[in-house]
């Protein structure tokens, strides 16, 4: 494992940051409508020597009000999926582990249906209403990595086969408690909630909202990195680690947490989609190697650029139609996990 140095990071990080600038520019180009950026800058440029208070061209109602709100919600999961699959990967040391795999991310989708069928009932106030959504997603998660844990436990062990049964076996069995939950609701609705189930990121939020879901962000991330060095320790086993000083409890319960809540928080807005975390890891990973001090916020880069541009296919693909962002990202996870599986058992 090669040194770290902060210049090496910077620049690992500021060269993902540049990709991320050129997809979100393409994003913000492309779509049912082609938006020309020349026209969009000048109209910028005229508010900023403050010839207006807004822009008012169709170009920037396209940009600012429908697109740049989607890549910014874009940006957030791909990096909240990708930081918590590198968690889970890291703390079961399995590169198959992924929120979607494991099932957590059908766990959040139950909590935050929950959460929104009940909230109608409960006399809350706006601002608390609002929040009962992402608190049900994250309960939600947290729970069903609790059980998959457990459920992968053999002789004080994780069993890595054990633990991608369960949590297969547990995402099949919230997804049918789902289905059930759905059944009750009337056509409008139903149809609505399935299509936020395949991945949906053009669900309006308040500016507010944006600032809790990156505040959630930086504290997960932020805390999963605090644990890079003891993952990195924990790749050599369990045991080692801790004849190393690795105090274990502590950075399963951090990590648990942490990935939990950033799933949740992902959940919570744009529905399920799967596999952000299992091929984002991976393939930086490959690109960087497994020090998880690059790893993790590598992985928060790859994973907003993924999902940025799975959005931007899957809405320019058949206009003026759309394909669920989810369906993008399983045509490229599911072969990939396929293969991962296949390599593994060989």
């Amino acid at each position: 494992m090669r040194p770290l140095t902060i210049q090496r990071l910077f620049l690992q990080c500021a060269a993902l940051a540049g990709i991320l600038f050129v997809v979100v520019i393409i994003a913000l180009k492309a779509g049912a409508v082609e938006v020309s950026l020349f026209a969009l800058g000048r109209d910028l440029i005229r508010v900023i020597v403050h010839h207006g208070s807004e822009i008012k061209s169709d170009y920037g109602l396209i940009v600012m009000n429908i697109r740049l709100p989607r890549i910014l919600l874009g940006i957030f999961v791909g990096a909240s999926l990708a930081v918590a699959g590198t968690g889970f990967q890291a703390l079961l040391r399995n590169p198959l582990a992924d929120p979607y795999v494991l099932g957590v991310s059908n766990g959040a989708a139950l909590g935050a249906i929950l959460a929104l069928l009940v909230s109608p009932h409960l006399a809350l106030l706006p601002a608390v209403a609002d929040l009962l959504t992402p608190l049900g997603a994250f309960l939600g998660a947290a729970a069903t990595i609790a059980a998959v844990y457990f459920l992968g436990r053999r002789e004080g062990q994780i069993d890595s086969t054990t633990l991608l049964l369960g949590g297969v076996i547990t995402g099949s069995f919230l997804a049918a408690i789902i289905m059930f939950l759905m059944t009750s609701e009337t056509g409008s609705n139903l149809r609505g909630m399935a299509y936020w189930l395949m991945g949906n990121l053009s669900t309006s939020l308040q500016p507010s909202v944006y600032w809790i879901l990156w505040l959630g962000f930086l504290v997960g991330a932020g805390a999963i990195y605090t644990t890079a060095s003891d993952l990195n320790l924990l790749l050599s086993g369990e045991k080692e680690a801790m004849h190393l000083g690795v105090d274990l409890p502590r950075v399963r319960l951090v990590v648990y947490i942490a990935a939990s809540l950033l799933t949740g928080l992902a959940v919570s807005v744009s529905g399920s989609i799967g596999y952000v975390g299992l091929l984002v890891p991976h393939v930086m990973r490959q690109i960087f190697g497994s020090d998880h001090r690059v790893l993790l916020p590598t992985a928060a880069f790859g994973g907003a650029i993924a999902v940025v541009i799975a959005d931007t296919i899957g809405r320019t693909v058949v206009p003026p139609a759309e394909l669920p962002v989810g369906a993008m990202t399983a045509l490229a996870g599911a072969p990939l996990f396929i293969y991962l599986l296949r390599r593994r058992m060989a």
